[in-house]
């Protein structure tokens, strides 16, 4: 087992490699009135461009790879995928018809769904289980630390250089990560096998064996508690896409704002907000409820129930202060949900199945959430018009808001399992442990 200096440097290089991931979805939010306005490109094909189209090619190409992850190199995946969908995103830049930036918007989805799979992976084996908590709250950073970076950067380089040189400049870093990646981080499943002899190596295969897709899928569904938070991270995404993607769009029709100013309140929600709630839900875990899954749970499943109930004053309110204010108190609890969560997950799972665990959730997230939750937002919209008026969306987006409470159900029920569940995956790894040893003694 690595020390922490190596350990802490993996979290960085996987936060940061993350951060970057992400800023491309948001770089694409800022720019979109200027690529319409470029391509002549309607409304529907810039929620297709955005929407489905990606979520669709992000969600399905999570599986393979993640399978690829399960059982290869996965710091090989990581700066593969990595240089992917950066090379992808510079070639945004380029695209001169729709069809073009849709094939190229495609590849950028194919490379980003490599990212988070396989860092979680990484991240189970590198920190035991009392550890990973905190570890995956770390990790989790990048989401919020894309926001800060995201808003702000796309929005000044759009300005003063236009979108196409946008999309050009955040190809770069990646490029630099994807090197980076590929010459420092190490695969601890490699060094494994080179400490056993090849004698052991042909009596230990029949455990190395891989289970097939049937058997992972079917481990996974059986497994009530994994249903639970998969579950829960579905609706979490539904409602929580739909809400995010009009948030801007409220304060603007609602309270006269220009997107600039919208643009640095969000960063400072999402990123301030979203770093705080993150972490301190990770560092309480792995302090205070080590090896206790089922606190962890119960933890996160209050604090979205605050997310709901914050949310509420914050549609109603007349102040745009005061409304971001609470959406501030709200994105605490939002956040707080992705170091427990995964951190479970990981703990939960069989080793050889923890990536394509991370890809499944992923895959129904973004499909329902990514997909849907903004269009049903829309509809909502549109439906409430012509009993409210230009306030239709403040309704939209509160008949929404109770869609954390559901979350919160489905975390709070995982949290009554996890501990049966835990006992029969942990009971499954000594076995296999125990039998990993007799073939090395027999050597």
């Amino acid at each position: 087992m690595k020390g922490w200096a190596y350990k802490n440097y993996l979290l960085t290089l996987l936060l940061i490699i993350l951060a970057f991931n992400n800023v491309d979805r948001i770089a694409v939010g800022i720019v979109l009135q200027d690529i319409k306005i470029d391509l002549a490109l309607s409304d529907t094909q810039l929620g297709f461009l955005t929407g489905i189209a990606f979520a669709l090619f992000y969600a399905l190409m999570g599986i393979p790879i993640a399978r690829w992850a399960d059982r290869g190199n996965r710091a090989t995946i990581i700066t593969v995928t990595t240089a992917l969908w950066s090379v992808m995103v510079g070639l945004c830049g380029l695209a001169a018809t729709f069809v073009q930036l849709l094939l190229v918007r495609i590849g950028v989805a194919i490379g980003e769904a490599g990212c988070i799979p396989p860092a979680h992976s990484l991240i189970a084996d590198y920190f035991n289980r009392a550890e990973r908590p905190r570890a995956a709250a770390i990790y989790a950073l990048g989401g919020p630390l894309a926001f800060m970076i995201g808003y702000f950067l796309a929005g000044w380089l759009n300005e003063f250089y236009g979108w196409r040189a946008t999309f050009i400049i955040l190809g770069l870093p990646g490029i630099v990560l994807a090197l980076v990646a590929w010459l420092t981080l190490e695969e601890p499943r490699e060094q494994s096998s080179r400490e056993l002899s090849s004698v052991a190596a042909r009596s230990s295969a029949a455990l190395r064996e891989e289970p097939s897709f049937q058997d992972v899928f079917a481990t996974l569904w059986t497994n009530i508690t994994f249903r639970h938070l998969l579950f829960s991270f579905s609706v979490t995404f539904f409602f929580g896409y739909g809400i995010m993607l009009w948030q801007p769009t409220f304060f603007i029709r609602s309270f006269g704002l220009k997107t600039g100013e919208v643009g640095m309140w969000f960063a400072a929600i999402y990123g301030i907000g979203g770093l705080a709630g993150t972490y301190l839900a990770g560092a309480w875990a792995s302090r205070y409820a080590a090896n206790n899954e089922s606190a962890q749970l119960r933890l996160i499943a209050i604090a979205k129930v605050a997310h709901g109930l914050l949310l509420f004053p914050a549609y109603l309110s007349p102040n745009k202060y005061v409304a971001f204010g609470l959406l501030a108190l709200a994105a605490l609890g939002s956040f707080s949900v992705y170091g427990p969560l995964f951190s479970t997950i990981q703990t939960l799972v069989p080793e050889r199945m923890r990536a394509v665990s991370i890809a499944l959730v992923y895959l129904c997230a973004n499909l329902i959430g990514m997909g849907l939750g903004p269009l049903a937002a829309g509809a909502l919209s549109d439906a409430l018009q012509a009993w409210v008026g230009e306030e239709s969306l403040r309704y939209s987006l509160l008949l929404l808001a109770p869609g954390s409470f559901w979350a919160a159900w489905h975390l709070w029920r995982a949290s009554q399992t996890v501990t049966r569940n835990l006992a029969v995956t942990h009971g499954a790894v000594e076995i296999r442990t125990k039998m990993r040893a007799a073939a090395r003694d027999a050597i």
